[in-house]
Parts: structure tokens; C-alpha cells; sequence
């Protein structure tokens, strides 16, 4: 459950949350749960965090859209990995939307490429933050962490957006049935 109940500045309250249970009846198993789930079009994002100078991030599409007050997304990001371990460390997280032409990026922060430093691929700077910021991203945002669940496998991390950059003319990646797909828009 949410670690404690915060107060951001906007005056918006993270209320109180329930812990997990197992389902009553025995759940699908995590095979049949990842065929369900290829099935379930989704935005490749990836989720980058920096703490005492050490960067990573990871591909992501388990992002949501949390509220617009205040605006908020929340991510699942792998408890075992060390970019949860910075996300906490370091309060912060920011995010990328691919687009269509950003494959490379999509695969390198998928770790499909080895072992390479996968802030080589794209062209990354800095939010004001110091927080990665990925050039020619559909959107791109910046976010405080406001709150934490652990599920036991994944931390899901809500981020109060504090900053944000889009670009309208650009496509999104998606993931959809274990592959990139473009979105085929059709004149209606």
C-alpha cells in the first residue's frame, strides 16, 4: 500500500489505500497472464531517473494517466530493479513517450542491444531538474514522486507531473502482440 499519506502543495491528499490479496480462486498463470496482456495495444514510454549521478531507465508500458488535479501519471516499474531503487532514492523519475522513428531507443532501454549505455542511443539532455529529457519525443514529463505501492513483484510509483514538453506532429509507438506497431490513422 501507499508508504504514507502526503500533502503536496496543491493541497491534494494521497488518502489512505488497501493492501493486496491473492484472488479466491487460483489466478492464470504468468504465460497465460503475458499472451492476455500482448493483446493490450500500449504506448512505448521509457521511465529514466538519476540519483548521485547515476543514470538508468527502462522501457515501459504499464504507464497510466492518474489525474489533471494535480496532474498525475503512475508507472510500474520491476522492485527488483535499480532504477526503482533511484526513483526512491531520488524522489523523481521522468518520462518519454516514443515516437514512430524511435525504435532504437525502444529496444536499447529494452536492453535488446546488450550490454551498451543505453543513454547513447537518442539524442538526452536535462529537464531544469537534471531528470533525463529525450529530444523528438511524442511528450515528454518530468515528475516528483507523491506516492508508492509495492505489489510484491512491482512498485507502482505515482508522479506529480512538474513539467512537460509535446510535440503534435510526431507519431506514437506502440507495443502490441509482442512487436512495434505505428497508429494507421484513417480520413474520417
Amino acid at each position: 500500500m501507499f508508504e504514507e499519506m502526503s500533502v503536496l502543495p496543491t493541497g491534494f491528499e494521497l488518502g489512505p489505500s488497501f493492501p493486496l490479496t491473492a484472488p479466491k480462486q487460483p489466478p492464470i498463470t504468468g504465460s497465460d497472464f503475458r499472451e492476455v496482456m500482448s493483446h493490450l495495444a500500449a504506448t512505448v514510454t521509457v521511465v529514466t531517473a538519476i540519483h548521485d549521478g547515476e543514470r538508468r531507465g527502462r522501457t515501459a508500458t504499464a504507464v497510466l494517466p492518474l489525474a489533471p488535479e494535480p496532474p498525475s501519471i503512475l508507472v510500474s516499474i520491476d522492485g527488483t530493479s535499480r532504477l526503482a531503487d533511484l526513483i526512491a532514492a531520488s524522489g523523481r523519475f521522468s518520462l518519454a513517450v516514443l515516437a514512430t522513428d524511435q525504435r532504437d531507443v525502444g529496444d536499447a532501454f529494452a536492453g535488446k542491444l546488450g550490454k551498451i549505455d543505453r543513454f547513447s542511443v537518442g539524442d538526452w539532455s536535462e529537464w531544469p531538474s537534471g531528470d533525463p529529457l529525450l529530444a523528438n519525443a511524442v511528450s515528454a514529463i518530468d515528475c516528483e514522486v507523491i506516492g508508492r505501492m509495492d505489489t510484491g513483484t512491482h512498485i507502482l510509483f505515482a508522479g506529480g507531473i512538474v513539467e512537460s514538453r509535446s510535440d503534435e506532429s510526431r507519431q506514437a509507438l506502440l507495443w502490441h502482440r509482442r512487436g512495434y506497431r505505428g497508429i494507421e490513422l484513417s480520413a474520417d
